[in-house]
């Protein structure tokens, strides 16, 4: 428990450290190539901990590291404004919004390049991901199951999008907890539209439909004395058929287990294009109240990518993932998802550490890339306080071709800042609320 607490609190800090000075030194770049005058640049808020100064600006670590900022002479509203040319206010508006831009920028810029290092190095997902999405089993009483879907039933249109892969319909489910998901689906030679409402689930109260995906059941590990093992059943083998039922997937298979309980089945299985039947019993595991074999099949598809190749995916992913997070904060907005599903520092914490400990660099790294996407994103949103709110005022500004008075802006940024406050306090409540189960 105390190894866990501290890989956790180790990777935040390494993790949010990085993800802060990339996105601050965005800003720091622009505003010294504008002429700008930088007085502070630090890696968290509070009380200045350590740090030194160089030229106008102080280089410091502060108390609190849940952030940055870079502060510039006369970029506050609530700061004295003498004109003076290093000011933040005298310069261009087209420089303050190029300046305003440049951190989020870095930070999608950064998600990029260290998406493409993990994909030229180690490109790993499951085999089923990009594959068309055809249904391997239907969970019964499921959203699913009520709505007529059928093991076998290709998704051929899910909202707007059609021929979808299963990268495609997860995140649309997913966003819709207790949401009607309208869906086509093609059935031998017949289409049938259909409308899902996936039950909300979970902590994070996400949309679970009750499908699992068509994919090979491939045995990637097995537990000792357990019947697979002890039957023979090696890893690689493909399981295709229990007692001359095709198995579309995991959960179909355990449907099956169940079904027949302690009663001996005979299992098809591919081995090297060689098919074998085994016979064998079911065991019952009393932890999990269910009939098992004894074997997991978690089938990946890992491969290196070259540059150009891992550039091209790391900008398909980004862009999606970016999307995706629009539409998520779309969806909270509508009140159609839960704010449960955001993560905070806790959260941070706790999906670092998890990386931290996995084998490699590579978890860890595409776990960084994708908190830098969020960061980058949620930080153009408009906002006052945040680098989108100064780019809104910016572009206001330009269209009224004059500046809002210092007033107006003073009380703008206080009352975002105390949205912003409750935001974040509410967002560190949820994380807390999760993790009570883990803790009991």
């Amino acid at each position: 428990m105390a190894t866990a607490f501290l890989y956790s609190v180790v990777s935040m800090v390494f993790v949010l450290g990085i993800m802060i000075l990339v996105h601050e030194l965005g800003h720091f770049l622009a505003a010294k190539y504008f002429g700008v005058r930088v007085e502070v640049f630090s890696i968290g808020f509070g009380k200045r901990l350590i740090g030194f100064k160089r030229g106008d600006t102080d280089y410091r670590i502060s108390a609190l590291p849940f952030g940055g900022y870079v502060k510039m002479t006369g970029e506050n509203p609530m700061d004295r404004h003498e004109g003076s040319p290093e000011e933040f206010t005298s310069h261009p508006r087209w420089q303050r919004l190029i300046i305003a831009v440049a951190g989020p920028a870095m930070n999608i810029a950064l998600a990029v390049a260290l998406l493409t290092g993990v994909y030229m190095v180690h490109y790993e997902h499951p085999i089923y991901l990009d594959q068309p999405a055809v249904i391997g089993w239907v969970l019964d009483g499921s959203a699913a199951k009520k709505a007529g879907i059928e093991p076998g039933d290709r998704i051929i249109r899910i909202g707007n999008t059609t021929n979808p892969t299963w990268e495609d319909v997860i995140p649309s489910v997913m966003l819709s907890p207790n949401q009607p998901v309208s869906i086509t689906i093609q059935r031998l030679n017949q289409r049938f539209e259909k409308t899902i409402v996936p039950e909300s689930m979970g902590q994070e109260q996400i949309g679970n439909p009750g499908w699992v995906p068509d994919q090979p059941v491939t045995v990637t590990f097995l537990e000792e004395n357990m019947p697979a093992a002890k039957a023979g059943i090696k890893l690689g083998d493909d399981i295709v058929a229990i007692n001359d039922k095709p198995v579309r997937s995991t959960g179909l298979l355990k449907s099956y287990l169940q079904q027949s309980k302690d009663q001996p089945v005979q299992v098809t299985l591919l081995r090297e294009g060689q098919e074998h039947k085994i016979s064998l019993t079911p065991a019952l595991d009393p932890e999990r109240n269910e009939y098992r074999l004894g074997f997991g099949s978690e089938p990946q598809h890992v491969d290196r990518l070259g540059p150009v190749a891992a550039l091209s995916k790391s900008i398909e992913q980004n862009k999606r993932n970016s999307l995706l997070i629009m539409e998520m904060v779309k969806r909270m907005v509508q009140r159609k998802v839960s704010i449960k599903q955001m993560e905070g520092p806790i959260g941070i914490a706790r999906v670092s550490g998890e990386a931290a400990r996995q084998d490699g660099w590579t978890p860890l790294l595409g776990l960084m890339a994708a908190i830098s996407l969020n960061l980058g994103i949620f930080n153009l949103f408009p906002i006052p306080i945040l680098d989108g709110g100064l780019i809104l005022l910016l572009l206001i500004e330009s269209l009224m071709r004059r500046d809002i008075s210092q007033p107006i802006k003073e009380r703008i940024y206080q009352a975002a800042f105390v949205c912003l406050i409750l935001f974040a306090g509410m967002v560190i409540f949820n994380d807390v609320m999760k993790i009570i189960p883990r803790l009991q």
